[in-house]
């Protein structure tokens, strides 16, 4: 199970990489006003979703402890993440504040999975 739930951190993480990379990307772009959602933000946020699910269900029965609250508060930021992005994914500028929510959101939940014990 170890190896399971490690490929699935490892999955975690190019989900995390690809929505935090395609906002990175676009910085530019906002401060001139004209970002907006790339495809690889979407499909990061939502592969973040899938392997954060199986992990807490792979942690679960496999009996280690799993901090729901924690948890909660990640699924929460990410899901209000994955609404901004789907919603506006068509849109050829996004607003700085829906954007720059994205970007503080994810980098929130980061530090949430680091620093929270």
């Amino acid at each position: 199970m170890d190896v399971l739930i490690n490929v699935f951190v490892a999955l975690h993480v190019i989900g995390i990489a690809a929505l935090l990379g395609g906002f990175l990307t676009q910085m530019k772009a906002m401060g001139a006003g004209t970002a907006r959602f790339v495809p690889g933000m979407l499909h990061g946020a939502l592969t973040m979703l899938v392997t954060g699910v199986a992990l807490v269900g792979f942690h679960q029965a496999d009996d280690h402890p799993v901090n729901n609250v924690k948890i909660g508060v990640k699924l929460l930021f990410l899901v209000v993440v994955l609404a901004l992005i789907y919603v506006k994914r068509d849109d050829e500028k996004v607003s700085k504040g829906a954007f720059a929510a994205v970007g503080g959101l994810t980098l929130a939940n980061i530090f949430i999975a680091t620093l929270w014990t």
